[in-house]
């Protein structure tokens, strides 16, 4: 028994799931198999940023984010530039995100159905389960039974959750706690839409196209964003806006006269006409509510865990989602690569709620605090100086040592194991 691989499921296909996946297949003590409950591994959402750190944090996962990130067709940015967009000071540059080191701003930007393709890329079709919806894990003598929606069932030594902010692995986590601690609306919604670049750039204006650099536009009520992907050929533009009301199905029919209103101090201002334009050519518009973890009393419990948001569902406002999944993933690899037995995995999920659980949630009320400047809705209002003054901070956090970071978590599991 001692010399057998540790066997681990994790439920959830997407970049979370995808990347530990990665990490834990490359330990030679471990098998895996990866579950996902849609009929194909997908990505919702359009694209993803990643700042120096979240790229940090890849590279531990992966043998050659480099590459994959490449095959991805990300795009490096010449600096993230944040505007205002309604107001006074419509039209001026509050700062230009140019040193992504000191500010954390993307400095990569990806489409997240080409990162999830590459990461899913390496990993062997044996261990891909689409179509496997999880209905309930059950604890037995020789760890955690897993029971599926088609009928079928597998036994692990441990199971990490990764499916996502309304994943059932969480409730199995929180138990009795579960409806208190769900996700709730964050107090914002947002809708995504991907253009060809050359018909973008006739509707926004050639000089916002001249170098592959993100926009943010703070104004009244809303942020507005724009950036390429896919090597440049695709124009990813997000309208986010304040919400007072989540609807019952998280879901906002979009038509001229809702945005118009929604941007009705914008309209006037440089951004808002084109990006509400670009957003009405797609069939169906909707916006979808921002919804969050407030709060998480742990993140795990026995031998299963969560992580990204199955975990700590954050809003966007810090770019910072994916890459604390992939720090979870980092975090998670180091500790189960480090024990010896299946008995010792208890308590490596301990170490990895300890270690990751406060810093989850700052990222999480720091992102809340950082929606509300963008959209006007702090102390700072929409002038510009105070603005800058209040934001520029708010990502200096997010910086960290990650190997001093993965040393202390490996070297707290030998505390608790009394090696």
């Amino acid at each position: 028994m001692e010399n057998r691989r540790i066997r681990i499921g994790i439920i959830g296909g997407g970049l979370a799931g995808a990347s530990i996946a990665n990490s834990l297949s490359r330990i030679p003590s471990i098998a895996i198999d990866v579950f996902e409950a849609a009929p194909e591994f997908s990505e919702r959402g359009a694209a993803v940023g990643l700042a120096l750190p979240s790229q940090r944090a890849l590279q531990e996962l992966l043998e050659d984010a480099k590459e994959t990130l490449r095959k991805a067709q990300s795009v490096p940015i010449a600096s993230s530039r944040f505007m205002l967009g309604s107001g006074p000071h419509a039209g001026t540059v509050v700062v230009d995100f140019g040193d992504a080191e000191k500010f954390g701003a993307p400095e990569l930007i990806v489409h997240r159905a080409s990162l999830l393709r590459e990461l899913l890329a390496p990993l062997p079709e044996s261990i891909l389960h689409p179509n496997k919806k999880m209905i309930s894990i059950v604890k037995t003598d020789a760890g955690v039974k897993v029971y599926f929606a088609d009928g079928t069932d597998y036994e692990f030594d441990a199971v990490i959750g990764a499916d996502g902010v309304f994943g059932t692995v969480r409730d199995h986590v929180l138990a009795d706690e579960a409806k208190q601690y769900s996700a709730s609306p964050a107090g914002f919604w947002d809708c995504r839409v991907l253009v060809p670049f050359e018909k973008a750039k006739a509707v926004l204006g050639e000089d916002l196209f001249k170098l592959d650099r993100q926009y943010g536009w703070a104004g009244d009520g809303a942020f507005l964003l724009h950036d390429v992907l896919e090597n440049g050929t695709v124009v990813h533009c997000v309208i986010s806006a304040v919400e007072h009301e989540s609807p019952p199905d998280r879901k906002h029919k979009l038509t001229r006269e809702f945005l118009n209103k929604t941007l009705a101090n914008w309209l006037d201002g440089p951004i808002a006409s084109g990006i509400i334009d670009l957003v009405l050519e797609q069939d169906d518009p909707r916006g979808y509510s921002e919804w969050e973890h407030k709060a998480t009393p742990t993140y795990a419990r026995g031998r299963v865990c969560i992580m990204g948001d199955a975990a700590h569902a954050s809003t966007p406002f810090q770019a910072a989602g994916a890459g604390q999944a992939f720090e979870d993933g980092m975090i998670l690899s180091a500790l189960l690569g480090h024990i010896s037995s299946p008995d010792d995995i208890e308590a490596a999920f301990k170490v990895y709620d300890e270690v990751r659980r406060p810093r989850c949630q700052r990222v999480i009320d720091s992102s809340r605090g950082t929606g509300l400047i963008m959209c006007g809705r702090s102390e700072a209002g929409l002038d510009p100086e105070k603005i800058l003054q209040a934001v520029a901070p708010r990502w200096d956090f997010l910086n960290l040592d990650l190997k001093s970071y993965v040393q202390e978590a490996v070297q707290k599991l030998d505390e608790r194991l009394g090696a």
